[in-house]
């Protein structure tokens, strides 16, 4: 036997033993690094209903998922904390506006060690370092830039040297937990994944827009029957439910 035909055969061989695995079709997912948990749990139960289906999801800052994907990184799928970078995309042509939809809401709190005196915004003076993402690329950090300078602390806090940037929101939350910055500024999603640190204050909603989850097919997902599928799965009763019990707010 030559070789061209055993290695027909073997091709042959693995259809019939692992077709799934040769036909499934794969979807690119680029989601907010604060999504992480919830999105990997909605995964699993997508990935129940349609096995045959690869979930590729890749986690970061929304900011620098928005310059890969407009570098070039492949992606059907995009879900940023903040309009901002969407509306980034949708300007290069990567995302196509009507398939724009809001996926979730979320809330911004300060946590530190549970001794931390911190009970207002304006507590925050006292204290000598502040972690939040950097509000160049990370959304929870820009939502803090906005509610510090609201309070009209930002500028003096960013010239006395308090502010400790972090490349995503996870990195500021273990600062406060293991104690190296007085207090961060996380989403209320995020809080629960600290062993020490706690929620010492939820900061006020009129000090910063309202946290949102947009969602929205790229170019490249927009004929994808697995992409439709999967925004499909998202907008069912039971991802809704993990998404609440992960303490997002779901839309209606």
């Amino acid at each position: 036997m030559n070789i061209r035909n055993i290695t027909t055969r073997l091709l042959l061989l693995l259809l019939l033993v692992f077709p799934s695995t040769l036909w499934a079709g794969e979807l690119r997912l680029s989601v907010a690094g604060s999504m992480i948990d919830v999105i990997k749990e909605v995964g699993g139960a997508f990935s129940d209903q349609h096995p045959e289906i690869r979930l590729l999801p890749n986690f970061a800052s929304s900011g620098a998922l928005a310059k890969q994907l407009a570098a070039g990184a492949p992606a059907d799928i995009y879900i940023p904390a903040n309009p901002k970078w969407m509306d980034f995309l949708i300007a290069q042509e990567i995302i196509p506006a009507a398939t724009v939809e809001t996926l979730a809401y979320n809330r911004l709190v300060l946590v530190g060690q549970p001794a931390v005196p911190v009970t207002e915004m304006n507590d925050l003076s006292s204290l000598t370092r502040i972690a939040l993402g950097s509000p160049k690329s990370v959304p929870a950090g820009r939502y803090a830039q906005q509610a510090m300078a609201k309070a009209g602390l930002y500028e003096s806090f960013l010239a006395e040297g308090k502010l400790i940037m972090t490349k995503d929101v996870r990195q500021a939350l273990f600062y406060a937990d293991r104690g190296e910055v007085d207090v961060a500024f996380v989403y209320a999603t995020d809080a629960p994944l600290a062993n020490k640190a706690k929620i010492l204050l939820e900061v006020p909603q009129d000090l910063y827009p309202r946290v949102t989850y947009p969602m929205a097919l790229t170019v490249a997902g927009a004929d994808k029957e697995e992409a439709k599928a999967f925004l499909t799965f998202l907008h069912s009763a039971a991802a809704k439910e993990i998404f609440q019990r992960h303490g997002f707010v779901t839309v209606e």
